[in-house]
């Protein structure tokens, strides 16, 4: 299933090196794939370009509440948004729909089956991942070089931003004991023993949101 043009795509998340990990990924399925827009400013940024879908990277921002997407859902630049996550709690899918999301993808999914999912989504389906799968998660996140896990990235850029343990088990939909555990196994990777020394850590590392936007140079992406 193609589109006769490519679908434009926005990508959207706080942080730089996963919205340009994700569209990385894309690069090869330029003909049926075309990143219009990588948009580091969060949901309640606005679109700048006309887009057919908005791909929203769940990492480090809000998952599940309406209001977390409703100026996405609303923007008229946006034809359609998905969801593209780890969370696969049923409460979370369900309000995500019901908030007017077209799709709920997984971030194991392969390139190529991610493309197919987006295409059926610009068709006019409603695509939800059948299950987290249990690939490697795709793209990147900060603190990959250093071997952190997805979770435990996002549960230290959650602590860089300043957020207690509790407000991350609230955004990220975890458990206080899950948080605490990739507390204690991200602090070990790390080298460090205290929360001070992880936001230094964090600060110094990349784990502040970056507040730009990104449009690709279409004549960098022809290269």
């Amino acid at each position: 299933m193609t589109s006769a043009s490519p679908i434009r795509l926005a990508v959207i998340d706080d942080y730089e090196v996963v919205v340009n990990g994700l569209a990385k990924m894309l690069e090869r399925y330029r003909d049926r794939v075309e990143v219009a827009e990588l948009d580091i400013e969060g949901p309640m940024s606005t679109v700048e370009h006309p887009v057919d879908i908005a791909l929203y990277d769940t990492f480090g921002q809000a998952q599940g509440e309406p209001e977390a997407l409703a100026h996405l859902l609303k923007e008229p630049r946006v034809d359609k948004v998905v969801v593209y996550t780890w969370n696969f709690q049923p409460d979370l899918v369900r309000r995500s729909l019901d908030a007017g999301v077209r799709g709920y993808l997984s971030k194991t999914l392969p390139a190529g089956e991610l493309v197919l999912a987006l295409e059926r989504v610009h068709a006019g389906e409603v695509i939800v991942s059948a299950e987290m799968g249990s690939g490697p998660i795709a793209g990147e996140w900060p603190g990959r070089e250093e071997g952190l896990t997805p979770r435990e990235a996002e549960v230290l850029a959650l602590i860089t931003q300043g957020l207690s343990n509790n407000d991350i088990a609230a955004q990220t939909h975890l458990s206080i004991n899950s948080v605490k555990s990739y507390i204690r196994t991200g602090y070990r990777k790390i080298g460090v023993t205290s929360r001070s020394q992880a936001v230094l850590w964090g600060v110094r590392h990349g784990f502040e949101p970056d507040h730009r936007r990104i449009v690709p140079d279409p004549t960098v992406q022809d290269r």
